[in-house]
């Protein structure tokens, strides 16, 4: 294939840039955003060795793509047990869950910056047989010194946002040359597969990783543990809020709660280094508050601020309802509700939500709620502390429909197998 100019620009681009690339890893990594012993990996340079034989690679950025991949990582290490699975991500949130959701035999690396020497460094060395990568994450000098190398590769839960969708008609040649590398492209449903299509991709069926998973794991004894410390009081949890949505969230369960029922708020924020910040704003609220890091008794407390890694499993499982952060503030788009569904955890959420389509799916068979403001929220917070009978009809709609759906695209893992029999 000849490839557009504007790659090759990249390629000289990059490369040019590559000399600087462990001063702004050393930067990084003193605030915080990577992990500062495994500095290596992000320019090429594994950490441990390559077991020998056949060897397949599966790339998802962040958390939510990352546990995507579980499920195919189960079918792969039962139908082929003799191929070494290598999962890759870009986050240090993404690497602590994946180290404990992950198989031990399992290889997990920080995906390498996407210049020209640490790609081609981490492609000689792990020699993939075949790639997954899921959603969007398009990275050249990967992508096509992957393909370059003979690995068969494959675009899952494929999708573009209205944004990258004007970005790539401007460089269609790039996006063509970057969609022609892939011999399987799934994309995430229907919509995505037409915008994909409308850029000359070929895209081969619809399938969505993130449905097909199954249930979020709970630590049993925890979860005892915390129910009995409940003593029957109403929980309800935000999950992965963001800055500005604690406020809203408090304000609502201020004024929905009552001194009779004694309700426990649960916030379980995106990044939790923000638990001092949302602990302050609790006790603002006159809210007696305690971190979950710090095993606090939740016995007498208003808010459990959970600033731990990995748990939702356990929170879904208490919860009477979840508000998904992300939702009501911009420039977001939202987050899981799959994983409250599969465990029939009430759901409700803010409405913006453009990164899930199938929010609106729910809502048509009304399976969750989506309000537009906070003082919606209030309401029905007050419905799950004084009436939770009533959300559970909802739950169970969310529920049916969900496996249904995590039906279909386990089915659809069939495509991803056959990459590895061609």
């Amino acid at each position: 294939m000849t490839l557009p100019l504007s790659l090759h620009l990249y390629r000289l681009a990059t490369g040019a840039i590559e000399p600087l690339a462990p001063l702004l890893l050393r930067r990084r990594a003193r605030q915080g955003k990577e992990d500062t012993a495994r500095l290596g990996e992000r320019i090429g340079r594994p950490s441990i060795p390559r077991p020998p034989g056949r060897l397949v690679w599966m790339h998802g950025v962040s958390v939510g793509e990352s546990l995507s991949l579980l499920p195919l990582i189960d079918r792969l290490r039962t139908s082929r047990p003799d191929i070494t699975l290598l999962t890759t991500s870009g986050t240090r949130a993404s690497a602590e869950v994946l180290a404990q959701r992950l198989p031990a035999s399992v290889i997990h690396q920080y995906v390498p910056l996407d210049l020209p020497g640490a790609a081609g460094r981490f492609l000689d060395y792990w020699r993939p047989e075949a790639a997954v990568f899921v959603e969007s994450e398009l990275w050249p000098n990967l992508i096509l010194g992957a393909a370059a190398r003979g690995t068969r590769l494959a675009l899952v839960s494929a999708r573009l946002s209205g944004g990258s969708l004007a970005t790539w008609e401007h460089a269609r040649g790039t996006a063509l040359a970057l969609f022609g590398a892939f011999e399987l492209i799934l994309a995430r449903d229907p919509d995505a597969a037409e915008k994909l299509r409308e850029l000359g991709a070929r895209v081969d069926g619809v399938a969505d990783l993130k449905l097909g998973a199954a249930p979020l794991p709970v630590d049993e004894v925890e979860l005892k543990y915390l129910r009995a410390s409940l003593a029957g009081r109403p929980m309800i949890l935000a999950a992965s809020t963001h800055a500005g949505e604690e406020a809203l969230v408090l304000d609502a369960f201020a004024r929905a709660r009552s001194d009779e029922m004694h309700p426990v708020l649960v916030i379980a924020p995106r990044h939790i280094e923000r638990a001092s910040a949302i602990t302050a704003l609790a006790n603002q609220h006159g809210l007696s508050t305690g971190l979950r890091s710090a095993r606090a008794d939740l016995a007498g407390l208003d808010v459990y601020v959970a600033d731990t890694i990995g748990e939702f499993g356990l929170f879904y499982r208490l919860a009477r309802l979840a508000f998904l952060g992300g939702s009501l503030v911009p420039g977001l788009g939202g987050h899981n509700p799959l994983e409250p569904a599969r465990l029939s955890c009430p759901v409700v959420s803010g409405d913006r939500i453009e990164n899930w389509p199938i929010f609106h799916e729910l809502e048509r068979r009304d399976a969750l709620v989506l309000v537009d403001r906070a003082d919606a929220l209030e309401g029905v917070v007050r419905e799950a502390i004084n009436n939770p009978e009533a959300l559970q009809a909802m739950a169970r709609t969310a529920h049916a429909y969900v496996a249904g759906r995590d039906l279909e695209t386990s089915q659809a893992v069939e495509h991803i197998m056959t990459l590895l029999d061609r």
